[in-house]
């Protein structure tokens, strides 16, 4: 009973719809960003490097926004970053996420509740109201700072609903205003054609300065990842949250090119007090740029610029406060920090703890702190968020792509989140030149954070459903010795798949790792997974029996989810130079042609992959190589000659010609023969011309002990349209079989260091 109760108190409300969570990312977006932005881009490049800045700014954060909309629609959980980086890197990478998010978002809020104070305080003071008050300007701010604080904090301990029905009033009323000071500059050009002059001349210090502008704005477009944020509170998350994170990349690039248009139009040349070039002159005024034009393009323009101003602050701050909330609830909820911060009040349903302790840094910053310094560290930390996540979707993609279920997948995969990658450093490195304190404070943020990991988060971090765990484990003395590494999975055919890795590591001089990936059911807890090891630890000792007097010898017992997944991690992890597997011969999982195991092996991992079936006899007097070319084939053929009995055992390299291609079968052998153990007189060539490969190749096999083929080179996504002539060959064959891949250039190291 108290179980039950846990988890029920454990659990956020599911009330946001589409249009709440598309608001919330709006108000993030829309803060002090493109009011603080649209006067010095306009000094640094000019009318024409205005417009580009946000336009291409937008471009770039779409690309990223992709990487979100990707993964949140897989993983759709409270966390965002923090989640993304747990499955695609693990527990420190993912704790540091988190913990860079938080306070991000956390300082992100301090500095939208202080453009509010400002706002207020100073329109206030235009209108005579602050005459009784006898406090400075300063101090009123402050007052204010706490008012709005404390207001959008009770917003968020009311719930999500309310979250996001406030969020999405006041995001509303920003988003009105600024299209409606947009909609005034279309109007005001139509009406008076001259000031298209404006943007003359359009890029008056040349493309370079762009750079400076984009580095400079670009916080204008951090806000979307909130929405990534809703995953446990959304209405159906999976379709929702891509559409929310794309729709507001859109409408907040729209609302930015159109108030940038605006305030370039804004001014006639030779007005009253206008001296110079109209876009000059409202460059003048840097960072009061914006204010100063909208003021002379409407009537009111100062009460709208002030409204407007405030709803934008006003839906920002509640947003980050609802983000950074979430993030340190996510590190609570999985242990990473104190299990407090996840306690969730019964009645609202929301993470108090962690909301309380939030708002006390936000103020805390926002009243006593250098806000703009740690806001420029907070932009940071954003830009090292978004590398991280757009690294991330890459490698979840490639790793766990048959295992999500995504409700959104995006085009061109790779290349957005690459462009981002190196879009989004570019200007990380750039914001050393606005602030360096903002350098010092992000690595130290950093660095306390991965002491906190090393000192208790390590310790205490639960484990979830996508981890690789490891039950047990025994090592051998390091050495220098090639690698194998063997998969065992029962002791009923863990000693045929023995014998033949006593060959090839006796040829090899290797040490071996046998591994088990414990298989539990899915609806059985992880905690339990250990009650499921008992067959994997009887195939090991089975094992060892025959290896542990000949070769050094380690064990590793690990369970997850994904047994593909769990091999592939410890190939790379052990840095092995061979995996070994065996393989029943068929497979009965839709969308894979040798197996939901084995295809992605020999797929992803970083090492030569050998996949063994029937081979329980092991006199092999005659075998067979259908040679294709290759680094697959030149395996294959090294294989064999290892494979082949010591004194009278033959290999045949077989090839069959089309009627328009010939192979230079006996070019290759001769080429590759030093990685044949067996004399030249042993080793033949073999062509023929057929019309069907696959027919050939098994018809020749008949007469043969042993068939070893390389595997086809295409990528796995290619493979699940169209089946490969080794893939047909190896269900078919009815001989003993090995199939090899090759772990060989820039790929396979890639694959095996990162």
């Amino acid at each position: 009973m108290m179980t039950d109760k846990s988890q029920v108190s454990s659990e956020l409300s599911r009330e946001l719809s589409l249009f709440y969570i598309t608001m919330m990312g709006v108000g993030m977006m829309i803060g002090a960003g493109v009011f603080l932005g649209i006067g010095n881009a306009m000094y640094f490049s000019g009318p024409g490097g205005l417009m580009l800045t946000f336009a291409i700014n937008g471009v770039i954060a779409m690309f990223t926004a992709m990487s979100y909309a990707e993964l949140s629609s897989a993983i759709p959980r409270a966390g965002g970053a923090y989640n993304y980086a747990r499955i695609g890197f693990g527990r420190g990478i993912s704790f540091i996420a988190g913990w860079m998010e938080w306070l991000a978002s956390t300082v992100a809020g301090s500095l939208y509740a202080v453009t509010f104070a400002i706002y207020i305080v100073r329109y206030m003071e235009v209108l005579g109201l602050l005459k009784w008050n006898p406090f400075t300007a300063a101090v009123n701010e402050k007052f204010v700072i706490l008012i709005v604080a404390g207001f959008f904090l009770y917003i968020n301990y009311r719930g999500a609903t309310e979250t996001g029905k406030i969020g999405a009033f006041f995001s509303l009323g920003q988003t009105i205003s600024l299209l409606l000071i947009g909609v005034v500059g279309i109007i005001v050009v139509i009406k008076d054609p001259i000031r298209f002059q404006n943007f003359k001349p359009f890029l008056p210090y040349g493309w370079s300065k762009l750079l400076v502008t984009m580095g400079f704005t670009y916080v204008a477009f951090e806000g979307f990842e909130v929405i990534a944020q809703t995953g446990d509170e959304a209405i159906e998350p999976r379709r929702n949250l891509p559409k929310a994170i794309l729709y507001s990349i859109f409408l907040v690039t729209i609302t930015y090119v159109a108030v940038s248009f605006a305030a370039i139009v804004s001014v006639r040349a030779g007005a009253p007090g206008v001296t110079g070039l109209p876009w000059q002159w409202i460059a003048q005024f840097r960072e009061r740029g914006f204010g100063e034009a909208i003021s002379r393009l409407m009537p009111l323009g100062n009460l709208i610029l002030t409204l407007t101003v405030i709803f934008a602050a006003t839906s920002a701050l509640n947003a980050t406060i609802y983000s950074a909330t979430r993030a340190s609830y996510a590190l609570g909820r999985d242990n990473m920090l104190p299990s407090f911060f996840a306690k969730i009040s019964r009645k609202r349903k929301t993470p108090w703890v962690a909301l309380s302790l939030t708002g006390a840094i936000m103020i805390i910053v926002a009243t006593i702190l250098p806000t703009m310094d740690v806001a420029s560290s907070a932009s940071i930390m954003f830009l090292f968020l978004f590398f991280l996540v757009n690294v991330c979707v890459i490698k979840i993609r490639l790793n766990m792509g048959d295992e999500l279920d995504y409700g959104f997948i995006m085009p061109l995969f790779p290349l957005f989140p690459i462009i981002a990658i190196i879009c989004q450093g570019i200007l990380a490195l750039w914001l050393v030149h606005m602030s360096l304190v903002a350098w010092i404070v992000a690595p130290l943020w950093i660095i306390a954070g991965v002491a906190i990991y090393h000192f208790y988060s390590k310790y205490h971090v639960k484990t979830t459903e996508d981890e690789i765990l490891v039950l047990e484990e025994e090592d051998a003395p390091e050495g220098d010795e090639y690698r194998v590494m063997v998969a065992v999975s029962n002791p009923q055919n863990s000693l045929e798949l023995i014998k033949t890795t006593y060959k090839l590591c006796e040829a090899k001089d290797a040490r071996v790792e046998l591994i088990h990936m414990v298989t539990v059911p899915e609806h059985v807890p992880l905690t339990d997974a250990e009650k499921y090891m008992m067959e994997g630890k009887e195939a090991i000792v089975e094992a060892m029996m025959y290896l542990l007097f000949h070769f050094p010898l380690s064990t590793t017992i690990r369970y997850c989810r994904n047994i593909a997944r769990g091999i592939v991690s410890a190939t790379r992890e052990k840095k092995s130079n061979m995996l070994i597997m065996g393989w029943q011969g068929h497979t009965r999982t839709y969308g894979f042609k040798l197996g939901s195991t084995v295809d992605p092996v020999i797929e992803r991992a970083p090492c030569d992959v050998v996949i063994i079936k029937g081979c329980s006899n092991l006199e092999f007097n005659k075998i067979l190589v259908p040679v294709v070319g290759g680094p697959n084939s030149v395996l294959a053929l090294e294989i064999a000659g290892i494979m082949a009995e010591k004194y009278i055992g033959e290999i045949f390299a077989f090839t069959v010609d089309g009627y328009k291609t010939r192979f230079d079968i006996e070019g290759f052998v001769n080429e590759h023969k030093e990685r044949i153990a067996l004399p030249k007189k042993r080793i033949h060539t073999k062509t023929i011309n057929a019309p069907s490969v696959v027919e050939a190749i098994l018809e020749e096999a008949m007469d043969y002990d042993l068939v070893v083929l390389g595997a086809t080179r295409d990528p796995f996504i290619y493979q699940v349209v169209r089946e490969s002539i080794p893939e047909i060959i190896a269900r078919r064959c009815e001989k003993p079989l090995i199939m090899v891949k090759s772990s060989t250039g820039i790929k396979s190291w890639i694959k095996r260091w990162v």
